[in-house]
């Protein structure tokens, strides 16, 4: 074990600073892909391909595609978890490779699917998004997130305990937890990475909704599995296989992506078989 903890620590990150930082550009939010290929390290085929699209200032986009499509891998590459094997991911009109990460990180909020909790109190988790955050912008997040109530209902309220990984808690409470986390550090981009699934409909109908009246000059990525997530985005991109295969609303999808139509038609009918 004290082995691999040291081979864990003398690891070189495969992402480094650049040399000199180009200077901060303002915070707009806006998003850029230009030609960009992903591969990873000791693969025989990248798994992006040809990504070319732009998310503007305060729009909501969304990525839908079957599981092995790439969504997790692209958001991967806004926040610079890892660097595109070929083309320009940029943020606010800057190459990320080109920002200093902790610039870069301060303008995104990431919410993946599997969120972490760590030992602590609600209060204490909700605080690594801003810890100068009061209480009152603790509970204004917690009620975008759809968490106030649960919270709420516990007996020490924001002083209540988590336990490391959120163990304490359930899925669908660690995913809006997250989400609040996110919301008090209130960054000019949120990057929501399938962070909606344990959520029942009603709860991310709910969410979105708070999203769009208490944050409506954020920009906004949502990787989803449903559609009912995605529906009312501004900008839908379909991957299939790395490649976006589509574009557009969910109106324009529906009336000329087959890609598309066929998600949609499989959740139908696996609602109607429930």
């Amino acid at each position: 074990c004290a082995t691999r903890i040291g081979e864990v620590l003398d690891t070189e990150p495969s992402v480094a600073a650049p040399a000199v930082a180009a200077a901060a550009p303002p915070r707009t939010g806006r998003i850029e892909f230009v030609d960009v290929d992903f591969t990873y390290p000791g693969a025989d085929a990248p798994v992006l391909h040809d990504l070319t699209f732009t998310i503007e200032p305060g729009t909501t986009t969304a990525v839908i595609g079957s599981t092995g499509a790439g969504k997790t891998t692209l958001v991967g590459l806004i926040a610079r978890l890892f660097d595109a094997t070929e083309g320009s991911v940029r943020v606010d009109g800057v190459d990320v490779r080109q920002l200093d990460p902790d610039d870069l990180w301060s303008r995104l909020g990431l919410v993946p699917q599997r969120a972490f909790l760590f030992s602590g109190t609600v209060a204490s988790n909700l605080r690594y998004g801003d810890v100068a955050a009061s209480d009152d912008d603790l509970w204004a997040a917690l009620e975008i997130a759809q968490a106030k109530d649960f919270v709420r209902a516990m007996p020490e309220g924001l002083a209540a305990p988590i336990a490391q990984g959120g163990t304490n808690v359930s899925g669908g409470q660690r995913q809006r937890l997250a989400i609040a986390r996110a919301l008090v550090k209130a960054p000019p981009v949120y990057v929501f990475d399938d962070s909606f699934s344990a959520l029942d409909l009603r709860t991310d109908a709910a969410l979105r909704r708070a999203l769009a009246v208490r944050v409506p000059g954020a920009t906004k990525v949502i990787v989803a599995q449903r559609v009912s997530t995605i529906v009312g985005a501004d900008q839908i991109l379909v991957l299939d296989h790395g490649r976006i295969v589509g574009r557009g609303t969910h109106d324009e999808l529906l009336a000329y992506n087959d890609t598309y139509r066929e998600i949609v038609d499989s959740q139908l009918a696996a609602e109607e078989a429930a």
